[in-house]
């Protein structure tokens, strides 16, 4: 199942998205979308990755936060 998207890119972008994607697919019926799906999942799964790669960072380091002392009178003072 395919979904249509409509964006507006910069004209010198479009002409070389055009120009790569139809050396790669051809320029047969559907090579556009053939080669923007894979840009866009490409590009998601680096995003993932990215932030994938940045929640193991603050697993590993840690997160700073001051001492805490429980206090039952500041607990109950609402």
């Amino acid at each position: 199942m395919s979904k249509t998207i409509t964006v507006n890119v910069k004209e010198d972008v479009a002409e070389e998205f055009r120009k790569i994607a139809g050396l790669k697919y051809g320029k047969k019926k559907g090579y556009l979308g053939k080669a923007a799906t894979e840009a866009l999942k490409e590009w998601s799964e680096k995003k993932n990755d990215d932030a994938d790669a940045k929640f193991l960072k603050l697993l590993k380091e840690g997160i700073k936060t001051k001492p805490w002392k429980f206090n039952r009178e500041e607990l109950y003072e609402r």
